[in-house]
């Protein structure tokens, strides 16, 4: 199935959006946010610190009388300039481009299963501005095999998992992380789909290089496939 079809396909699993976070929180109180150079807010703090992304955060939610701030895929980013592990001095590469979508809210948010799927993996990557705690479920709807990775979640969330458990559409399969343990990031769900995982455990690139980009774009489409968050 060629990238192109593959999209159409996860488009038309649901005519209403797909919900990754607690379903208490109504879409109409989600809002877009850009963290690009372009938004120059990003130069009034230091982007470092995850205490002062979480006041920003919270100031931008509380401007615009919402609870959730997402977007995010194919973003170029500075913020990940802070952490060597996005570096490969030796050949220049820097990995800054995003290839999930972000959910920025509070910590222990619900975390939900996009739809029916099993456990496939689940890992703390705890680098320094890593997913923390991830938990990667796979899927298979009709005949299609795919996966779909939750990075920053709470320690608790994998503590007791089982490889090969179950989760229908909605259920809570873990909760949001801390700055102490998701990376040291504010408060956000790292939510990206895999075509293929090849030999990851737990674990896959959330960011890539624009060197790699088309590789990775392919493999990793759009989450707002299946999301459909259209607030601008």
């Amino acid at each position: 199935m060629t990238s192109q079809t593959f999209d159409q396909f996860l488009h038309t699993q649901s005519k209403e959006p797909l919900r990754v976070i607690d379903t208490a929180i109504t879409i109409d109180r989600f809002i877009k946010i850009d963290l690009t150079e372009n938004n120059k807010d990003l130069l009034n703090f230091d982007v470092s610190s995850s205490k002062e992304w979480m006041k920003y955060i919270t100031s931008y939610l509380k401007q615009r009388v919402s609870d959730v701030a997402f977007g995010g895929y194919l973003e170029k980013r500075n913020l990940y300039d802070r952490s060597k592990y996005f570096k490969d001095l030796e050949n220049n590469n820097q990995r800054n481009i995003h290839l999930g979508i972000d959910l920025w809210c509070d910590e222990n948010t619900k975390v939900l299963a996009v739809m029916d799927g099993v456990v496939h993996s689940f890992k703390n990557n705890n680098n320094y501005g890593d997913y923390g705690p991830t938990i990667i479920l796979k899927h298979q709807i009709d005949h299609q095999e795919f996966y779909t990775l939750y990075g920053h979640l709470s320690i608790s969330s994998i503590n007791k998992l089982i490889i090969g458990t179950k989760f229908s559409q909605g259920d809570t399969i873990g909760y949001l992380g801390d700055s102490k343990v998701n990376g040291d990031y504010a408060p956000h769900l790292h939510f990206q789909i895999i075509r293929d995982l090849a030999d990851y455990m737990g674990d896959y690139p959330g960011v890539c290089s624009e060197k790699n980009i088309e590789l990775f774009k392919k493999n990793c489409p759009d989450p707002n496939l299946l999301l459909k968050l259209k607030n601008s």
